[in-house]
C-alpha cells in the first residue's frame, strides 16, 4: 500500500470513528423513550443507515409505534403515520387530485406517503390491494397516481409494525412485500427493570426528543456505510449463506439476490455503528436473523428460526 493510500485509509478510519460516536448518540436518544430494547434499536438504526425499509412484528403495546416515532424525532426527519384498516383505499396512501373551480384546474393533494419516515401502523389489518399500493413507493422511491410519476424524498423510508398474523383481523403480507423489507424484527415484552421504568415516568416519555441528526447527516451516514470495506473472505462467506438456502433443499425457495445485497449493505450498517470502515463475519451474525427469517420457510414446517440453521449448517468463518 502506497502512503497516499495509506494515509486515506486512516483517514477514512477516523471519519467511521467519529459517525460510530454520533451513531451512539442517535441510540441514546431512542433510549430515553424505548426502555430496555438496546439491540432492537441498533438493529432498526441499522436498516436505516442500510437505506432499507423495516417490519416490526408484535403483539400490541410493546412499544412498536414509539420506537418508529422516536427514531424520526432522533434522526431530524419529516414523519407521517398511516393507521391500516379493513376500509383503507390505495388513494388514502397515496395522495388524489381535486378539482378547484376557482381555478378551473386540478390539483394534487400529496397522501402520508410523501414523508422521509413513513410508519406504516398495522399494516397487515388492510387488504391485499391496499397493502400493495407501498410496493412502488418501497422498491422505485416514486409513487404512480392518475398516469403520472411523482418521486418521493430523499432519504425516504418505511417502517411498518405488523400484528401476528394469527390474529384476527389480519391478512398475510405477500412473499413479494415481505422481500421489499430489508429487515424484519420484533420487540417482546420489556424486562421488569425498563418496566418498572416505564411506569414511573408515565406522561414524561411523550415529550418530544430533540433531533441529534438531520435528513443530510443521514445521507452522509448512508454514503459512509455504502462504503465500508467488504473483503473477499465475508463476501465468499456471504455466498456461502446463501448457496446453502438455495442448494440444500431444506427451505421452500433460496435467499434471493436482494437478500444477499441487503445481508451485506446490513452488516456493513453494522460495522458503521461500531466506528468500523470493514466488515467482519460476527457483523453479518449479528444482522442474520433480522434479514433472513421473514424470507426463508422450511419444508419441514420447524419451530427453529431459519437463521438458526444457516448458523449451524454453514458456521462462521
Amino acid at each position: 500500500m502506497t502512503p497516499s493510500a495509506s494515509a486515506g485509509r486512516r483517514a477514512a478510519r477516523a471519519a467511521d470513528t467519529a459517525i460510530g460516536a454520533e451513531l451512539a448518540e442517535v441510540q441514546r436518544a431512542v433510549a430515553s423513550r424505548v426502555f430496555g430494547k438496546d439491540e432492537r434499536i441498533r438493529l432498526a438504526l441499522a436498516c436505516l443507515l442500510a437505506d432499507g425499509h423495516l417490519l416490526i412484528e408484535d403483539v400490541p403495546g410493546v412499544g412498536k409505534t414509539t420506537l418508529a416515532h422516536s427514531l424520526a424525532q432522533a434522526l431530524g426527519l419529516t414523519f407521517s403515520r398511516i393507521q391500516f384498516t379493513s376500509d383503507l383505499m390505495p388513494s388514502d396512501i397515496l395522495g388524489v387530485s381535486v378539482y378547484d373551480r376557482n381555478a378551473a384546474a386540478f390539483h394534487f393533494n400529496a397522501g402520508p406517503i410523501f414523508a422521509q419516515l413513513v410508519l406504516a401502523d398495522e399494516v397487515n389489518r388492510a387488504s391485499p390491494r391496499t397493502q400493495s399500493a407501498l410496493l412502488e413507493a418501497m422498491a422505485e422511491r416514486q409513487v404512480t397516481i392518475e398516469g403520472r410519476t411523482r418521486e418521493l424524498g430523499n432519504p425516504f423510508a418505511v417502517i411498518a409494525t405488523q400484528n401476528p398474523v394469527d390474529h384476527s383481523g389480519t391478512f398475510a403480507l405477500p412473499d413479494s412485500q415481505l422481500d421489499r423489507f430489508l429487515m424484519r424484527i420484533d420487540l417482546g415484552y420489556p424486562p421488569d427493570s425498563a418496566e418498572r421504568r416505564l411506569l414511573a415516568e408515565g406522561s414524561r416519555r411523550r415529550a418530544p426528543l430533540e433531533a441529534v441528526a438531520d435528513a443530510e447527516t443521514l445521507l452522509r451516514w448512508q454514503q459512509a456505510a455504502a462504503d465500508v470495506h467488504t473483503r473477499d473472505a465475508v463476501i465468499d462467506y456471504l455466498l456461502q449463506l446463501v448457496g446453502f438456502t438455495r442448494r440444500s433443499g431444506v427451505f421452500e425457495q433460496g435467499l434471493s439476490p436482494r437478500a444477499g445485497l441487503a445481508l451485506r449493505r446490513a452488516a456493513q450498517a453494522w460495522a458503521l455503528i461500531d466506528g468500523r470502515d470493514f466488515v467482519m463475519p460476527e457483523d453479518v451474525q449479528a444482522v442474520l436473523p433480522a434479514v433472513v427469517d421473514h424470507r426463508l420457510i422450511r419444508r419441514d414446517a420447524g419451530d427453529g428460526r431459519a437463521s438458526a440453521l444457516l448458523r449451524e449448517q454453514v458456521g462462521v468463518i
